[in-house]
């Protein structure tokens, strides 16, 4: 009993700061101004430039890597040497600001089930590797469980400069706004790049999933899985507008349930983002998560991971349900 007044306590609390936010902004420390190259210039993404384009941002990495050192930030240095190793496939990178990347696990000219991975509040370059190590259990798990002949790939797409998890931002569909037309884009330019007709999944995960909700009326989506949200910015799955399935979950130990599901206009500004994905007033497909925290979706060995999984490899009747 302790243990649960505990767990609701802290959920509480980080629902009660979230909240806050709207009325007591609290902005995450700025990373000062790092130099970094602009991005490089590449040839249109298809199957046969991919290795080009790797290079390039890998280049592109490893000098933004040497002007972070001069510039005396030893740990953006450090991320940017990361990425720019040989084993490295990055089909973008950006090294100025918060940053961007996109990275590949798995050979994306020849797969036929891609799972693209969309990230919540709080990810940048200086938190990438957090991103990624969700990216590489996905992967791992897909190719352990795939069937003979089914090739996955798993895209970390930080596309899009993610809100702080404490500020008035991370209530509002801002940045998802921004962020949306750049998704479907990318969207678009994998099917350019893949020699099949690629089956596409969007995983998404806290502010993530109202990115991928203004993104899911695009083309080439076959299905959206929505975990850890706070809403999507709608009242239904139906008024996502897409032809994709719609899937649901959330842990049970994930202090977003927390977090008042309401959508308001104050000030002309929309804050909240209405009905909670899980309900069934929403009509998604809801699956279970086990009892993991807001940041646990993707742990290795876990009842999340495994349906997550089974959504991408198309192996839906084996989901399990809430």
């Amino acid at each position: 009993m302790a243990v649960l007044t505990a767990r609701r306590l802290r959920r509480s609390l980080l629902a009660l700061l979230i909240t806050a936010a709207v009325v007591l902004p609290l902005s995450a420390a700025a990373h000062p101004g790092i130099p970094a190259p602009a991005p490089a210039v590449l040839a249109p993404l298809t199957a046969s430039t991919l290795d080009e384009a790797y290079a390039a941002n890998r280049a592109n990495a490893a000098e933004a890597s040497r002007m972070a050192e001069a510039h005396g930030d030893r740990g953006r240095a450090a991320v940017d040497r990361a990425l720019a190793g040989p084993s490295r496939t990055l089909l973008a990178f950006d090294g100025r600001g918060s940053g961007r990347v996109t990275e590949v696990f798995g050979d994306l000219a020849h797969a036929d089930r891609i799972a693209v991975l969309v990230p919540g509040s709080d990810t940048t370059l200086d938190t990438y590797a957090r991103f990624r190590a969700t990216a590489t259990a996905l992967y791992a798990q897909l190719v352990r469980h795939a069937p003979n002949g089914t090739r996955p790939a798993v895209v970390a797409w930080l596309g899009y400069e993610t809100p702080a998890t404490i500020s008035t931002t991370v209530l509002t569909p801002t940045r998802a706004d921004q962020a949306a037309p750049k998704l479907r884009e990318f969207i678009r330019q994998l099917h350019g790049i893949t020699a099949r007709q690629a089956h596409v999944t969007l995983l998404c995960h806290s502010y993530g999933t109202v990115v991928c909700a203004r993104a899911a009326s695009g083309p080439g989506v076959d299905d959206i899985a929505l975990v850890g949200s706070p809403g999507t910015g709608v009242d239904s799955a139906a008024a996502l507008h897409t032809s994709a399935r719609v899937w649901a979950a959330r842990g049970g130990d994930d202090w977003i349930a927390e977090v008042p599901h309401v959508s308001a206009d104050l000030f002309g500004i929309t804050v909240g983002f209405g009905t909670d994905p899980v309900s069934p007033v929403f009509g998604a497909r809801v699956f279970a998560a086990g009892d993991g925290g807001h940041s646990d979706y993707f742990t290795p060995g876990s009842v999340s991971l495994a349906n997550l999984a089974r959504i991408v490899l198309g192996d839906t009747s084996e989901v399990t349900r809430a």
